[in-house]
């Protein structure tokens, strides 16, 4: 089936930033809209940013205006610029995509790690 690729996670020290990139391996119908998840140890998943196909976006207080998500919808692609990282930003960033009639994100990445820590 399609599978989406995250890439661009690591270790950063605070207040650096990094930039996660994913893209679906193939053609998706009809996304509505494109998401970044974050899951910590002990720590319920999180949605951290949401674009939507003419470009809305959405985000939590806890990364607003720290975080900027971004997207090519001809090449179903999805970014995430981090920038002022904490280590409460530490976990793992999965990518999500949501198709056209589907209630939740239908296709999932694998996740990259993201440590903040100096």
């Amino acid at each position: 089936q399609v599978q989406l690729v995250e890439s661009g996670g690591g270790l950063v020290q605070p207040g650096g930033s990094l930039r996660l990139s994913c893209a679906a391996s193939g053609s998706i119908f009809s996304i509505v809209a494109m998401g970044w998840y974050r899951q910590a140890p002990g720590k319920e998943r999180e949605l951290v940013a949401a674009i939507t196909r003419g470009g809305s976006t959405n985000y939590p207080d806890s990364v607003k205006g720290r975080f900027t998500i971004s997207r090519d919808n001809a090449k179903n692609t999805v970014y995430l610029q981090m920038n002022s990282l904490k280590p409460e930003d530490t976990a793992v960033y999965c990518c999500a995509f949501r198709s056209f009639g589907a209630a939740n994100y239908d296709y999932w990445g694998q996740g990259t790690q993201v440590t903040v820590s100096s």
